[in-house]
Protein backbone atom coordinates (compact mmCIF):
# COMPACT_ATOMS: atom_id res chain seq x y z
CA UNK A 1 0.00 0.00 0.00
CA UNK A 2 1.59 3.31 -0.89
CA UNK A 3 -0.47 5.65 1.38
CA UNK A 4 -3.63 5.15 3.85
CA UNK A 5 -4.36 8.84 2.55
CA UNK A 6 -4.56 7.49 -1.00
CA UNK A 7 -8.52 6.64 -2.56
CA UNK A 8 -9.72 3.16 -2.87
CA UNK A 9 -9.31 2.35 -6.52
CA UNK A 10 -6.19 4.48 -7.18
CA UNK A 11 -3.51 2.31 -8.89
CA UNK A 12 -0.38 3.86 -9.46
CA UNK A 13 -1.49 6.54 -12.08
CA UNK A 14 0.11 9.54 -12.99
CA UNK A 15 -0.05 12.24 -10.69
CA UNK A 16 0.35 16.10 -11.58
CA UNK A 17 1.94 18.37 -8.75
CA UNK A 18 1.46 21.78 -8.44
CA UNK A 19 3.91 22.74 -6.74
CA UNK A 20 4.78 26.17 -4.04
CA UNK A 21 7.69 27.01 -2.24
CA UNK A 22 10.31 24.82 -0.29
CA UNK A 23 11.32 21.77 1.00
CA UNK A 24 7.81 20.21 1.19
CA UNK A 25 7.18 19.67 -2.70
CA UNK A 26 10.68 18.23 -3.42
CA UNK A 27 10.11 15.63 -0.47
CA UNK A 28 6.61 14.43 -2.42
CA UNK A 29 8.62 14.26 -5.48
CA UNK A 30 11.35 11.55 -4.61
CA UNK A 31 8.72 9.90 -2.92
CA UNK A 32 6.33 9.32 -5.85
CA UNK A 33 9.22 9.27 -8.25
CA UNK A 34 11.07 6.32 -6.24
CA UNK A 35 7.53 4.48 -6.06
CA UNK A 36 7.72 4.57 -10.38
CA UNK A 37 5.04 6.57 -10.33
CA UNK A 38 4.08 8.90 -13.31
CA UNK A 39 4.62 12.58 -11.89
CA UNK A 40 4.20 15.81 -13.90
CA UNK A 41 4.83 19.07 -12.55
CA UNK A 42 2.90 22.72 -12.61
CA UNK A 43 5.07 25.22 -11.22
CA UNK A 44 4.23 28.75 -9.90
CA UNK A 45 6.81 31.81 -11.52
CA UNK A 46 8.05 33.14 -8.51
CA UNK A 47 7.12 30.56 -6.18
CA UNK A 48 8.48 26.95 -7.25
CA UNK A 49 12.48 26.28 -6.25
CA UNK A 50 14.61 25.42 -9.38
CA UNK A 51 15.81 22.76 -8.07
CA UNK A 52 12.88 20.77 -8.02
CA UNK A 53 12.02 22.17 -11.67
CA UNK A 54 15.45 20.68 -12.90
CA UNK A 55 13.77 17.65 -11.95
CA UNK A 56 11.47 17.20 -14.48
CA UNK A 57 12.11 16.88 -18.00
CA UNK A 58 10.10 19.81 -20.61
CA UNK A 59 7.46 17.59 -21.62
CA UNK A 60 6.50 16.59 -18.16
CA UNK A 61 6.43 20.48 -16.98
CA UNK A 62 4.80 23.52 -17.47
CA UNK A 63 5.13 27.26 -15.72
CA UNK A 64 2.04 29.58 -14.87
CA UNK A 65 1.79 32.36 -13.12
CA UNK A 66 0.12 32.71 -9.81
CA UNK A 67 -4.08 33.59 -10.27
CA UNK A 68 -4.52 32.41 -13.95
CA UNK A 69 -6.91 29.88 -13.15
CA UNK A 70 -8.48 29.31 -16.76
CA UNK A 71 -4.81 28.52 -17.66
CA UNK A 72 -4.16 26.00 -14.60
CA UNK A 73 -7.32 24.17 -15.73
CA UNK A 74 -6.42 24.23 -19.59
CA UNK A 75 -3.02 22.92 -18.55
CA UNK A 76 -4.05 19.80 -16.26
CA UNK A 77 -6.51 18.78 -19.13
CA UNK A 78 -3.32 19.08 -21.87
CA UNK A 79 -1.24 16.93 -19.28
CA UNK A 80 -4.07 14.26 -18.99
CA UNK A 81 -3.63 13.26 -15.47
CA UNK A 82 -6.74 11.92 -13.65
CA UNK A 83 -4.94 12.69 -10.15
CA UNK A 84 -3.36 16.09 -8.97
CA UNK A 85 -1.54 17.04 -5.58
CA UNK A 86 -0.61 20.08 -3.92
CA UNK A 87 2.04 20.61 -2.63
CA UNK A 88 3.87 23.77 -0.83
CA UNK A 89 3.70 27.45 0.37
CA UNK A 90 2.62 30.35 -1.51
CA UNK A 91 4.34 33.69 -0.03
CA UNK A 92 1.21 34.87 1.76
CA UNK A 93 1.23 38.46 0.78
CA UNK A 94 0.83 37.71 -3.22
CA UNK A 95 -2.71 37.06 -2.13
CA UNK A 96 -2.76 41.21 -2.06
CA UNK A 97 -0.03 41.89 -3.97
CA UNK A 98 1.44 41.32 -7.78
CA UNK A 99 -1.37 38.72 -8.13
CA UNK A 100 -2.72 39.60 -11.12
CA UNK A 101 -5.92 37.36 -11.48
CA UNK A 102 -7.67 36.40 -14.87
CA UNK A 103 -11.42 36.45 -15.07
CA UNK A 104 -12.32 33.34 -14.16
CA UNK A 105 -10.27 34.08 -10.52
CA UNK A 106 -12.16 37.08 -10.46
CA UNK A 107 -15.11 35.89 -10.85
CA UNK A 108 -14.56 32.78 -8.15
CA UNK A 109 -13.12 35.26 -4.96
CA UNK A 110 -16.38 37.63 -5.88
CA UNK A 111 -18.48 34.80 -4.87
CA UNK A 112 -17.08 33.86 -1.32
CA UNK A 113 -17.86 35.65 1.63
CA UNK A 114 -14.95 35.18 3.37
CA UNK A 115 -11.01 35.73 1.76
CA UNK A 116 -8.53 32.98 3.60
CA UNK A 117 -6.67 29.86 2.91
CA UNK A 118 -9.57 27.61 2.84
CA UNK A 119 -11.83 29.63 0.95
CA UNK A 120 -9.37 30.59 -1.84
CA UNK A 121 -7.93 26.77 -2.07
CA UNK A 122 -10.88 25.11 -2.05
CA UNK A 123 -12.60 26.50 -4.57
CA UNK A 124 -9.66 26.12 -7.12
CA UNK A 125 -10.02 22.47 -5.76
CA UNK A 126 -13.41 22.40 -6.91
CA UNK A 127 -12.70 23.83 -10.31
CA UNK A 128 -10.00 20.88 -10.62
CA UNK A 129 -12.17 18.53 -9.49
CA UNK A 130 -15.36 19.63 -11.69
CA UNK A 131 -12.95 19.12 -14.59
CA UNK A 132 -12.79 15.63 -14.00
CA UNK A 133 -9.48 15.37 -12.21
CA UNK A 134 -8.89 14.20 -8.43
CA UNK A 135 -7.42 16.23 -5.99
CA UNK A 136 -5.56 13.80 -3.46
CA UNK A 137 -5.09 14.36 0.25
CA UNK A 138 -1.95 16.30 0.69
CA UNK A 139 -0.53 14.03 2.92
CA UNK A 140 -0.46 11.40 0.41
CA UNK A 141 3.10 9.13 0.09
CA UNK A 142 3.83 11.14 3.50
CA UNK A 143 2.83 8.61 5.68
CA UNK A 144 6.28 8.18 7.25
CA UNK A 145 6.59 11.78 7.53
CA UNK A 146 3.93 12.96 9.92
CA UNK A 147 4.02 13.27 13.58
CA UNK A 148 3.23 10.47 16.06
CA UNK A 149 1.66 9.88 19.05
CA UNK A 150 3.06 10.28 21.98
CA UNK A 151 7.02 11.85 22.56
CA UNK A 152 8.92 11.52 19.54
CA UNK A 153 12.46 12.37 21.16
CA UNK A 154 13.85 11.52 24.04
CA UNK A 155 13.20 13.30 27.07
CA UNK A 156 13.77 13.83 30.75
CA UNK A 157 10.21 15.74 31.30
CA UNK A 158 7.54 16.90 29.26
CA UNK A 159 5.05 19.10 30.49
CA UNK A 160 2.39 18.72 32.81
CA UNK A 161 -1.25 17.25 31.12
CA UNK A 162 -2.64 20.05 32.01
CA UNK A 163 -0.24 22.67 30.06
CA UNK A 164 -0.54 20.35 27.38
CA UNK A 165 -4.57 20.21 27.41
CA UNK A 166 -4.58 24.00 27.41
CA UNK A 167 -2.20 24.71 24.86
CA UNK A 168 -3.94 22.23 22.44
CA UNK A 169 -7.53 23.55 23.42
CA UNK A 170 -6.23 26.99 22.37
CA UNK A 171 -4.37 26.02 19.22
CA UNK A 172 -7.62 23.81 18.24
CA UNK A 173 -9.34 27.02 18.80
CA UNK A 174 -7.65 29.18 17.07
CA UNK A 175 -7.12 27.17 14.08
CA UNK A 176 -11.06 26.48 14.50
CA UNK A 177 -11.52 30.31 13.41
CA UNK A 178 -9.52 30.34 10.65
CA UNK A 179 -7.14 32.71 12.24
CA UNK A 180 -3.86 30.35 12.04
CA UNK A 181 -2.38 26.83 13.29
CA UNK A 182 0.12 27.56 15.76
CA UNK A 183 0.62 29.06 19.02
CA UNK A 184 3.23 29.48 21.92
CA UNK A 185 2.14 29.56 25.47
CA UNK A 186 3.77 29.76 28.61
CA UNK A 187 2.31 28.09 31.80
CA UNK A 188 -1.32 28.88 30.80
CA UNK A 189 -0.94 32.00 28.99
CA UNK A 190 -1.40 32.45 25.11
CA UNK A 191 2.16 34.39 24.43
CA UNK A 192 1.50 34.96 20.54
CA UNK A 193 -0.89 33.37 18.02
CA UNK A 194 0.19 32.26 14.46
CA UNK A 195 -2.01 34.69 11.21
CA UNK A 196 -1.58 35.69 8.13
CA UNK A 197 2.56 36.26 8.75
CA UNK A 198 3.19 32.12 8.72
CA UNK A 199 4.67 30.49 11.51
CA UNK A 200 8.40 31.21 11.52
CA UNK A 201 7.62 35.30 11.31
CA UNK A 202 5.22 34.05 14.54
CA UNK A 203 8.46 32.92 16.42
CA UNK A 204 10.34 35.61 15.19
CA UNK A 205 8.26 37.72 16.83
CA UNK A 206 8.12 35.50 20.07
CA UNK A 207 12.19 36.19 20.19
CA UNK A 208 11.92 39.50 21.24
CA UNK A 209 9.70 38.75 24.70
CA UNK A 210 13.17 37.11 25.79
CA UNK A 211 10.87 34.45 28.20
CA UNK A 212 12.14 31.17 29.29
CA UNK A 213 9.63 27.58 29.46
CA UNK A 214 7.69 28.51 26.00
CA UNK A 215 5.81 25.84 24.20
CA UNK A 216 5.18 26.60 20.67
CA UNK A 217 1.59 23.74 19.32
CA UNK A 218 0.72 23.16 15.55
CA UNK A 219 -2.64 21.90 14.81
CA UNK A 220 -5.88 21.66 12.06
CA UNK A 221 -9.03 23.15 12.36
CA UNK A 222 -11.49 20.34 13.06
CA UNK A 223 -13.01 18.83 9.78
CA UNK A 224 -9.82 20.66 7.53
CA UNK A 225 -9.94 19.80 4.00
CA UNK A 226 -6.40 18.08 4.11
CA UNK A 227 -6.50 18.83 0.08
CA UNK A 228 -4.79 21.77 0.87
CA UNK A 229 -3.08 23.85 3.56
CA UNK A 230 -1.60 21.09 5.95
CA UNK A 231 0.88 22.31 8.19
CA UNK A 232 4.51 21.28 8.21
CA UNK A 233 7.35 21.38 10.41
CA UNK A 234 11.12 21.06 9.36
CA UNK A 235 14.26 21.89 10.10
CA UNK A 236 14.58 25.38 9.75
CA UNK A 237 11.50 25.99 12.09
CA UNK A 238 13.23 23.72 14.51
CA UNK A 239 16.67 25.83 14.28
CA UNK A 240 14.46 28.55 15.14
CA UNK A 241 12.86 27.09 17.81
CA UNK A 242 16.87 26.20 19.16
CA UNK A 243 17.91 29.90 18.28
CA UNK A 244 14.84 30.88 20.59
CA UNK A 245 15.51 28.58 23.45
CA UNK A 246 11.99 27.05 22.93
CA UNK A 247 12.43 23.29 23.73
CA UNK A 248 9.11 21.69 23.56
CA UNK A 249 6.82 21.51 20.12
CA UNK A 250 3.61 20.12 20.41
CA UNK A 251 1.95 18.41 17.06
CA UNK A 252 -0.98 16.83 15.89
CA UNK A 253 -0.67 13.49 15.10
CA UNK A 254 -1.38 12.39 11.56
CA UNK A 255 -2.16 15.65 10.37
CA UNK A 256 1.46 17.94 11.01
CA UNK A 257 3.72 16.64 8.14
CA UNK A 258 7.70 16.49 9.88
CA UNK A 259 9.66 17.29 6.49
CA UNK A 260 12.31 14.93 6.28
CA UNK A 261 11.23 13.82 9.61
CA UNK A 262 14.49 11.11 10.13
CA UNK A 263 16.50 14.23 9.99
CA UNK A 264 14.49 16.63 11.60
CA UNK A 265 14.31 14.03 14.76
CA UNK A 266 18.10 13.57 14.87
CA UNK A 267 18.75 17.30 14.94
CA UNK A 268 15.86 17.45 17.82
CA UNK A 269 17.98 15.12 20.13
CA UNK A 270 21.31 16.95 19.09
CA UNK A 271 19.06 20.17 19.98
CA UNK A 272 17.77 18.74 22.99
CA UNK A 273 14.33 20.08 21.86
CA UNK A 274 11.03 17.36 22.54
CA UNK A 275 8.56 16.47 20.07
CA UNK A 276 5.27 15.35 21.05
CA UNK A 277 2.70 14.26 19.22
CA UNK A 278 -1.08 14.54 20.45
CA UNK A 279 -4.64 13.04 19.09
CA UNK A 280 -7.48 15.63 18.80
CA UNK A 281 -10.54 14.73 21.16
Amino acid sequence: MDSKFLPTGYNREAITLIAGKGRYPALLTEIIKNKGIPLKLISIRGETQDSLINLFPDEDHVSLDLGKVNQLLKTLKSLESKYVIMAGQIKPTRLFKDLNPDIKLISMLAKLKELNAETIFGSIVEEINNQGCNVLDARSFLDDHLASEGLMTLTKKKPSSDILEFGINMAKNIAQLNIGQGIVIKDKTVIAVEAFEGTNKMLKRVGDLKLNNLIFFKTIKKNQDCRFDIPVFGLQTLELLQNLKIKTAVLEKNSVIIIDKAEVLKAAEKYKIQLIGFTAK
